[in-house]
């Protein structure tokens, strides 16, 4: 593992510098995987209010084991915004960064002559990317945002759980999971830009966009139908047999059939290539208005059988089968084992740690995970001496309360 600070110099980022002031997950995470890449994160977190990341989820000796995940590959820095000094400290940062992820509240920043106009003149090339829960202007822009309610505005929320039963939230950051992706993407556009216009530019970037992009055409089937997809469960309004179906041994896989040749084979595993003669057999959308009849041939067959059996017979037929997995089964499964999707990390809290690896191959300039989320505020002074500031400087800084 190399030290922080050191980066690679082949990472197709090499070179990047990029100042993470977003707290949570969906800023924090586009800055991640950066920093995946070889880009230098800087973590830039108020001295007496961390990142509320690093407390969330399950702690090993006191220490946040998700903040181990989403603070990979960055140097962390105390800084208050607020006071003079932070202020003045975080401009000297700008102009040595090339990209700045920020979550406040829109509004926040230019309460401390931090907006766009102070950035950019400190830094012409700069991209300043803002990432909020509604965006930077409309009606809802000063709201506070978080992925839970972009999950339920976008119309995710109303078309997850079973029919008859409450609209469903993920157990997970979803949105902000998307919305990290997305960012990252942004980012990377605008730097492109930058090749070609020599300037920097904002990046406005709402959590109920990507969240309502990743929907599909729900607007553009309004738009033109007026139709309105309703709550499913496992099914799918537009193929069938699509669902989890539990096998002998009381596990459950999962099956979908959007091809119709792969519709056709497991007709034929499960014994009934009857109902490949049915009329409404021939298109998705009227298989899925029989999702009862073909259920229950499907789940009648998986019920007499083991999950190992299962799948091999489905892996025989050429059929699109997976087992339905916990945590415990994705540490052991051969398939994320060959890819090496879960990786090992030393770290030195906490010892061996493993995690998701890198997030894609690249076959000439791969990422890599140098160390795992470092301690508040522990490269303050390496950080900011390498700005040129003194002993003195760094001890009025303190004493103003802004390191």
């Amino acid at each position: 593992m190399n030290a922080p600070g050191t980066r690679p110099t082949d990472a197709p980022l090499t070179g990047l510098r990029v100042l993470d002031l977003a707290t949570l997950f969906a800023g924090p995470l586009a800055a991640t995987m950066l920093g995946d890449f070889g880009a230098e994160v800087v973590k830039v977190e108020h001295p007496e209010k961390p990142d509320p990341s690093r407390g969330h989820g399950p702690s090993k000796d006191g220490v946040g084991l998700w903040w181990k995940v989403l603070g990979r590959n960055k140097r962390t820095v105390a800084l208050n915004l607020s006071k003079p000094g932070g202020r003045a400290t975080l401009l000297r940062l700008a102009a040595t960064a090339d990209v700045v992820i920020e979550n406040f509240r829109p509004g926040t920043l230019e309460k401390w002559d931090l907006g766009w106009p102070e950035l950019s003149a400190a830094n012409p090339r700069l991209i300043l990317t803002r990432v909020t829960g509604f965006g930077q202007f409309g009606p809802s822009s000063h709201r506070p945002g978080f992925g839970t309610l972009a999950e339920a505005m976008s119309g995710f929320a109303a078309l997850t759980g079973e029919p008859d039963a409450p609209p469903t939230l993920p157990p997970f950051g979803l949105a902000d999971s998307i919305a990290g992706l997305a960012t990252a993407y942004a980012v990377m556009t605008a730097l492109a830009a930058r090749e070609r216009t020599g300037e920097g530019q904002v990046v406005d970037m709402a959590l109920i966009e990507p969240m309502l992009l990743a929907l599909g055409p729900q607007p553009t089937w309004y738009d033109q139908l007026g139709y309105v997809q309703e709550r499913t469960g496992n099914r799918s309004a537009n193929n069938a047999p699509r669902n989890t179906y539990r096998t002998a041994d009381g596990t459950w896989v999962a099956v979908s059939t959007s091809a119709q040749s792969i519709a056709e084979r497991v007709m034929h595993l499960v014994g009934r290539p009857d109902l490949i003669d049915q009329p409404w057999f021939a298109t998705g959308a009227d298989r899925a208005r029989h999702a009862d009849v073909l259920d229950k041939a499907v789940g009648d067959w998986i019920a007499r059988h083991t999950r190992a059996d299962v799948l091999a017979a489905f892996e025989k037929a050429e059929a699109a089968v997976a087992p339905i997995q916990d945590v415990r089964d994705v540490m052991t499964d051969p398939q994320y084992a060959a890819l090496g999707t879960i990786t090992t990390v030393d770290d030195p809290e906490l010892g061996p740690l493993r995690m998701q690896n890198v997030l894609f191959r690249l076959s000439a300039t791969p990422g890599t995970i140098r160390w795992a989320g470092r301690p508040h505020g522990a490269d303050s002074a390496e950080i900011l001496t390498g700005l040129g500031l003194t002993p003195a400087e760094l001890t009025a800084l303190r004493e103003e309360g802004s390191l």
